[in-house]
């Protein structure tokens, strides 16, 4: 009896030892829009295809990052109303250490709370795997920070990273460009022309979506203005 016959319970192992599940909520983040991170000497930048299903969709409505606390935001690549959910109980979580201790919590801290939350749904039935990876920006004590958190609960420290659809390219666009003592703004740069790479058409402010934090700790998403006059440079 092949793997398949095991591809429908979450909490049953394959002969091969592998949750089939979750190898399936990976393929759905595989099918999402590319979105990567890169950190900075001086800061991290997310930047991430922001493809509308429609041009009658308001694009202002349309949003791929979000803040969870003043100095740490996220990207998605996958099921978007998963990703609400996550971002919700980050939030949360992040708003419980604040009431506790007085002070943010750190970026690590809120990553490995929000990968437990992942992980919690890989191992009990009657749920399903998040069909979504977060690549998590932020900025502490520890300095800027970049991790990816992964439907199975996996989470690591990256100097840059991709997921979605294009992230086998991207990763390996990356790995020639990325070096350890990039600033923010040449952060910027690489990112843009990382996914300028396999973009279908014509990347412009209202298409893509990018995000910094720097030195001054403050997550902020660039405006449609801001990423025209980046494009324009790296053009």
């Amino acid at each position: 009896m092949g793997d398949s016959a095991y591809s429908f319970s979450l909490t049953t192992f394959s002969p091969s030892g592998k949750l089939l599940q979750i190898e399936y909520a990976l393929t759905a983040v595989s099918a999402g829009a590319t979105s990567l991170g890169i950190k900075a000497t001086n800061g991290v930048v997310l930047a991430t295809e922001k493809k509308l299903p429609s041009v009658l969709v308001d694009e202002e409505s349309v949003k791929k990052t979000s803040l969870l606390t003043p100095n740490i935001g996220v990207a998605y690549s996958g099921m978007g109303p998963d990703s609400r959910v996550l971002v919700r109980k980050a939030r949360k979580l992040a708003q419980s250490y604040y009431r506790l201790y007085h002070e943010t919590i750190p970026v690590s801290q809120l990553v490995r709370e929000t990968a437990t939350v992942m992980q919690e749904s890989t191992q009990q039935g009657g749920v399903r795997p998040f069909g979504v990876s977060l690549l998590v920006a932020g900025y502490d004590d520890q300095g800027p920070q970049l991790y990816q958190v992964d439907p199975s609960g996996s989470y690591f420290a990256w100097k840059a990273s991709a997921i979605g659809k294009n992230m086998v390219n991207a990763k390996t666009f990356l790995e020639k460009r990325y070096s350890e003592d990039m600033e923010l703004e040449d952060a910027i740069h690489t990112a843009l022309l990382t996914l300028k790479e396999g973009f279908e058409g014509q990347m412009s402010g209202s298409n893509i979506e990018v995000s910094i934090i720097g030195e001054d700790r403050k997550f902020r998403v660039l405006t449609a203005a801001e990423i025209t006059d980046y494009l324009e440079e790296v053009e």
